[in-house]
């Protein structure tokens, strides 16, 4: 049999290779429609795939685009949000309101606060842990319950710049005293020059370092029972509890303990996979614990208040 017209004596295929080359010189004597439909057809659906990859590859790119602008817009609103909410320091507001916290704030609370209590807290504006002080709204509420109550002996455990400190001071009277505890004098000495100023220095007895040591020693000198009109503790959560063992001990019957952050940013209602930040979910448990305990505890009244971060009221009874 002699060779076939597609192929010559070889067993050469007379069409084209995969690199575009002839591997039969006479290939151009063997074209028929068929090879001539077969060398288009390849390359034309060869274009045709790399156009639909590049429309794929461009319609991702500008779906990225635009979820990169979508995302960009969302933290600029984010941020003008949190630009305008709550511009008072050391805010912790459980209202859900930011527009009726403001107006709380700019109908009842600046207007009325002391001159000296807005420098303080003016300057304590300037500290980078100004979140650690007492709202404006709450130093309010506490000069006016020691006024109503007539408190003269006081005492406070966390004292850090001193507002709500501040606020004690222009509450009592003159020879009243105010037994003030920190463990860290260099924050209470930034606001020490504005309570000169105000001229009730005179009524703090300011003691750096942990509290329970010196409530102990309190507590062993029996003439120290009962002597205390109120309490402000705004410390370490976690010795609440013990915070409370010994100073029941130490107010007077009709006496006030107010224990803050007692609502703690809310968390106390949060469910135990809530997105917490870590010093939150640390203390919340703490924080819990000791709210449970007040809540049965014969020896006092409570009431727990969503002023700032939320104060617990503790009235010694018996």
């Amino acid at each position: 049999m002699g060779p076939s017209s597609t192929f010559d004596q070889f067993g050469t295929s007379p069409t084209p290779d995969r690199g575009g080359k002839r591997s039969n010189p006479d290939f151009r004597h063997h074209i028929t429609p068929f090879h001539f439909f077969f060398q288009l057809r390849f390359p034309i659906k060869r274009k045709l795939k790399l156009a639909q990859v590049h429309k794929q590859r461009k319609a991702k790119r500008k779906k990225l685009f635009i979820s990169r602008v979508l995302a960009m817009a969302t933290n600029t609103q984010e941020q003008q949000s949190q630009a305008g909410r709550h511009q008072e320091v050391g805010h912790k507001s459980l209202l859900q309101s930011d527009a009726l916290y403001q107006y709380i704030l700019e109908t009842s609370v600046y207007p009325r606060e002391p001159e000296p209590m807005k420098e303080l807290r003016d300057l304590t504006a300037k500290h980078p842990w100004n979140l650690m002080t007492t709202s404006a709204d709450e130093g309010q509420f506490l000069n006016m319950l020691l006024k109503l109550i007539n408190a003269k002996n006081t005492m406070e455990i966390g004292v850090y710049t001193g507002y709500s400190l501040l606020a004690t001071a222009l509450a009592i009277p003159d020879d009243g005293k105010i037994l003030a505890m920190d463990v860290n004098r260099e924050n209470y000495e930034l606001g020490l020059p504005v309570i000169q100023k105000a001229g009730v220095a005179h009524k703090i007895d300011f003691k750096e370092g942990p509290a329970l040591p010196v409530l102990d020693q309190l507590v062993e000198d029996e003439k120290n029972h009962g002597s205390f009109d109120f309490i402000f503790v705004d410390a370490d959560k976690d010795n609440y509890l013990n915070y409370h063992k010994r100073l029941i001990e130490l107010v007077k019957v009709g006496g006030l303990i107010g224990y803050d952050n007692t609502l703690w940013n809310g968390s106390v209602v949060a469910p135990p996979d809530a997105p917490l930040r870590k010093y939150v979910r640390y203390y919340r448990d703490f924080v819990m614990e000791l709210n449970k305990a007040l809540a049965v505890d014969p020896r006092i009244e409570i009431c727990m208040l969503p002023v700032g971060d939320g104060i617990t009221l503790c009235r010694r009874v018996k």
